[in-house]
């Protein structure tokens, strides 16, 4: 199973931006939203090294909550 993690932006350093969530920094690929404005502060998904969406802190929240109740669950592993 392949999850989309959300993540807030921290630096943009071309068609790369630094990402933070939870602790953990990882780097993805602004290429496929190229066109959808991407700025430092914004929340997104990643998905295999890349933001595949912009979302709102409250739909980044709600995610992890959600990741939380799998993970409590035993469905996936951490």
């Amino acid at each position: 199973m392949c999850l989309a993690i959300p993540m807030k932006v921290t630096v943009i350093d071309g068609v790369m931006a630094q990402c933070e969530a939870r602790g953990a920094t990882r780097h993805a690929s602004l290429f496929l939203m190229e066109h959808e404005g991407i700025s430092v502060g914004d929340y997104v998904l990643i998905q295999s090294g890349h933001i595949t969406a912009k979302v709102s802190e409250t739909e980044a929240a709600s995610t992890w909550a959600l990741y939380d109740e799998m993970l409590g669950a035993g469905l996936v592993t951490g």
